[in-house]
């Protein structure tokens, strides 16, 4: 399974960060391996949220649809998709430093391939690392430009 974790830090308000980040139709401003990201629901971002996302991944573009799993309000984030070739989880956790006044975010991404997908593993870890190492710059310009 390939795995990619990061954090960044900013000094915006972490009510702003998670409000951002938890609505994962704003990944397309960060992320520049998304060509295309919206929701496919018009109620408040909740538990059940789906968001629909197409990445280029390996000259490819692939089409994702995104569940939320899991909302704890400016703290935790769990976001799923699956399609036939693999299963991610996407966790995002918040934290606020009071003393200093800054909001960590820590990002964690789990790319499981599925059936002859599993073969190409080390190379998927390695294309995600990749694209992972261009995520985390354009999130780290996104929270702080809130």
């Amino acid at each position: 399974m390939a795995s990619y974790q990061t954090s960044v830090k900013t000094r915006a308000p972490i009510a702003k960060v998670f409000a951002f980040l938890s609505d994962f139709s704003t990944t397309q401003q960060w992320d520049p391996g998304i060509v295309e990201a919206r929701r496919l629901d018009q109620r408040e971002v909740t538990v059940g949220s789906r968001f629909l996302l197409v990445a280029k991944f390996a000259g490819r573009r692939v089409r994702l649809t995104y569940e939320m799993s899991e909302l704890v309000p400016l703290k935790k984030v769990v976001l799923r998709a699956e399609n036939s070739f693999v299963r991610l989880v996407d966790t995002l956790t918040f934290d606020h430093d009071e003393i200093a006044q800054t909001t960590t975010v820590s990002y964690d991404a789990q790319l499981q391939p599925k059936g002859l997908f599993k073969l190409f593993d080390p190379i998927l870890a390695l294309l995600f690392k990749q694209i992972g190492d261009k995520a985390t710059q354009g999130l780290q310009r996104a929270v702080e430009a809130l």
